[in-house]
């Protein structure tokens, strides 16, 4: 798509799926306008970045330390200032769950049981103590409920399992979109279309929905839940979370490491790839060390 500069003139191309853009001549913050389409539509909400890149990068530099011994060194040539700063696309998902379930529950009761001890002499005598026993009896019923606040992406290039993993975000911070929350920014369209993202927004809806169930049960303990479920009243509002990311290729060889970090709270995940070598290493260790060969004298013919 080409774009003008309004500052400065100058003719820009922005990919498919971008919403802003930064003039390489004046650094004026563009914003791309969009009409709504099916499969494309306009975000409702957004939930500002309230946590900087140099922040961003520190915690990022504390989560590559953090990770050990046994990480990969290459990790150390990770360009932390690669880092960026995404508006990332996701749905804000809600509905009213109606479920059918059935369980067992178990009610404690205490008793008072016999039994036969032996003295320091070896004598036996009887003796009592108080036991805890469980009576179980089915349960069945239906339950309804609100499941609210069920945040899924709609983006291809970031899954819902790494966006859950830097969740949750504070939606009382969220905002009405506006084109100046998100000038300045990296801001993503929607690359799944919405009924993926209700498929994602269901199945995670349907977890929250048995813990609900779990936490609904009486008695003192529960066993063997089962429910079916039925969602109505359903929402779905395209909004922008902040999300800072660092893709690091630490080794041409292999895969690029990618970093995540919650643009509001500063939850970080990635997966940090392990050293063979130092891994190897250990058992050779462990290894020797059962058969009473020196440590000290491995390591020294290791690294000497």
């Amino acid at each position: 798509m080409d774009l003008q500069c309004q500052n400065c003139g100058a003719a820009l191309v922005v990919t498919g799926y971008e919403r802003t853009a930064k003039c390489p001549y004046c650094a004026s913050p563009q914003i791309i306008e969009r009409p709504a389409l099916p499969d494309r539509p306009q975000p409702s909400f957004t939930i500002p970045f309230a946590i900087g890149v140099g922040p961003a990068q520190e915690l990022v530099r504390g989560w590559l330390k953090s990770r050990g011994f046994f990480r990969d060194p290459s990790l150390k040539t990770a360009a932390i200032s690669e880092i960026r700063g995404v508006y990332v696309p996701a749905y804000l998902y809600a509905a009213v769950a109606h479920s059918s379930f059935s369980a067992s529950i178990g009610e404690d009761y205490q008793e008072t049981e016999s039994y036969t001890d032996y003295d320091a002499n070896g004598n036996p005598q009887t003796r009592t103590r108080s036991v805890t026993r469980t009576e179980w009896r089915p349960i069945s019923g239906w339950h309804s409920a609100y499941v609210m606040d069920v945040v899924v992406t709609a983006s291809r290039g970031l899954q819902n399992a790494e966006l859950s993993a830097i969740e949750p975000f504070d939606l009382r911070q969220m905002r009405r979109y506006s084109d100046a929350l998100i000038a300045g920014w990296i801001a993503e369209e929607p690359t799944l279309s919405r009924e993926q993202c209700l498929e994602q927004a269901r199945a995670e809806a349907l977890q929250k929905t048995g813990s609900a169930l779990s936490r609904f049960m009486c008695g003192d303990r529960q066993t063997g839940l089962r429910y079916e479920t039925r969602f109505e009243n359903e929402t779905a509002d395209l909004m922008h979370v902040p999300v800072w990311v660092l893709a690091a290729r630490h080794d041409p060889t292999k895969p690029p490491l990618r970093l995540l970090v919650n643009g509001q709270s500063g939850a970080t995940f990635g997966h940090a790839p392990l050293s063979a070598l130092r891994i190897a290493i250990l058992i050779v260790l462990i290894v020797l060390a059962g058969m009473g060969v020196s440590v000290a004298y491995v390591v020294k013919a290791v690294y000497f």
